[in-house]
């Protein structure tokens, strides 16, 4: 799969996030994180930092942090 959610169940950023890739019909896989900001060494590994959503497009080659960002990017690209 080309793109990556990383996602914290609960979180609301992160449902906006995955309800508007739904809404989208974008296809995407969902990475459930850890609560604990110490033990995202995965979602640290990939952008640089341990907050989410974090999403990854291998197809545009970008990976984003901040629903707000995430949220444009997807308005821009896949709409």
């Amino acid at each position: 799969m080309s793109r990556t959610l990383y996602q914290l169940d609960g979180c609301p950023y992160c449902e906006k996030v995955a309800d508007r890739l739904d809404e989208l019909d974008v296809e995407y896989e969902t990475i459930w994180v850890d609560a604990l900001h110490s033990d995202r060494d995965e979602v640290k590994r990939v952008s640089g930092q341990r907050g989410v959503p974090v999403l990854v497009d291998e197809e545009y080659g970008v990976t984003m942090a901040e629903s707000d960002r995430i949220l444009e990017f997807a308005e821009q690209s896949y709409t």
